[in-house]
């Protein structure tokens, strides 16, 4: 039996534009699910996004109980410093850039309930404000799965500019990596580095570099502890001027203080490129990842060694309208499959919304390697 795929839409409204959850987090409790994504309007196009840069970008929730099958929105509780838009500010207009208005010192507060990151019922969900510069990023911790958030907190001990999306990797109780971008040193995006906190979020140091500062850029990490204890990292790539992205690979044995190279795994993910979503199950690491170059849609790969090889690129689905699409993440859903959230298109002048996919893969797959 070959791998099979279940495509579903978790919310969508006309004239909106609801988008990128890899900026934000999917999270699982068993048949219970919730994703954060960012709800603007449709607008003008730009060289890939058709959406209204005058309309602020809100976060907004959506809660499965049974296993991403359905899906009802609510509204995101915690507080957006500075502005109305999380996470958002390279989409909008100057006036609604929440950067100018932000204040380290009294809109991002130090955490005194330390982080528990062995605790499943504990979620840390970062957040940010530009992409480039001076950018300026914080976290919200929830303890009763999303219906309240705390924060926004500061990374306090992190001295150079945040692009924080949500990636996290628990070494203990209230020991964790966080893996960040930066800014390069002309200041545009960007690079990844490792943080760590050891008393639970209170504080944090700069561990190290993912690789060489990149002539494009290299961004938006997603990570997992491997089975021998090294630390598994993908990137979203691309080079200098553009054109089409892809995804490397870098491991790290001593805790994210130095990594090692292991080379590009997926080698196109289309113009403007995308950003990986890893996950595992029973032993096997799953990526996804969506394609914005026709056929428009949204791939993966799966590794049956650690990351060391990697299968043929399945497609999921090749039905996108527009290259305007991604942006997953995965959970683990609690029969053994996965469910890959991304936001998703029909077409130009149509509604961008948030789609998910069940990936069950087959039983008795062999690995396949490239």
């Amino acid at each position: 039996m070959s791998t099979q795929f279940r495509n579903l839409e978790i919310y969508r409204r006309r004239g909106e534009f609801a988008g990128w959850p890899a900026n934000y987090g999917l999270w699982s409790w068993g048949d219970e699910m919730l994703v954060v994504f960012a709800r603007g309007k449709l607008g003008a196009k730009g060289e890939l996004h058709e959406l209204d840069r005058g309309y602020p970008f809100v976060p907004w929730q959506a809660r499965s109980l049974d296993g991403g099958l359905t899906w009802m929105d609510e509204p995101f509780c915690g507080r957006v410093p500075g502005g109305l838009s999380l996470s958002a500010d390279e989409h909008l207009n100057a006036d609604l850039k929440v950067r100018p208005r932000l204040s380290v010192r009294e809109d991002l507060c130090s955490i005194d309930d330390p982080i528990d990151f062995l605790d499943a019922e504990t979620i840390v969900m970062c957040a940010r404000t530009d992409v480039e510069g001076d950018a300026v990023s914080w976290f919200y911790v929830s303890r009763d799965r999303c219906l309240t958030w705390q924060g926004p907190f500061r990374f306090a001990g992190l001295h150079l500019p945040l692009s924080a999306r949500t990636d996290i990797v628990p070494l203990g109780r209230n020991d964790a990596l966080f893996m960040l971008s930066t800014s390069k040193e002309d200041g545009a995006e960007g690079r990844v580095f490792c943080a760590r906190t050891v008393d639970g979020g209170r504080s944090f140091v700069l561990q190290g570099f993912v690789g060489p500062e990149p002539e494009g850029y290299s961004i938006m990490p997603a990570s997992t502890a491997l089975s021998g204890g090294a630390i598994l990292t993908l990137t979203r790539c691309i080079g200098r001027g553009g054109g089409k992205g892809w995804i490397e690979a870098f491991t790290s044995r001593d805790q994210g203080r130095t990594w090692t190279p292991e080379g590009c795994i997926v080698d196109d993910t289309g113009s403007n490129g995308n950003p990986p979503a890893l996950g595992r199950i029973e032993g096997m690491l799953m990526l996804v990842y969506g394609h914005r170059d026709q056929p428009f849609g949204i791939r993966m790969r799966m590794s049956f060694d650690d990351g060391r090889t990697w299968g043929a690129e399945k497609i999921i689905r090749s039905d996108g309208g527009t290259a305007d699409l991604g942006y997953p993440r995965l959970v683990k859903r609690s029969d053994g499959s996965l469910l890959a959230v991304y936001y998703f298109n029909d077409g130009d002048r149509e509604e961008r919304y948030i789609a998910a996919s069940i990936v069950t893969p087959a039983k008795d797959q062999e690995p396949e390697t490239l």
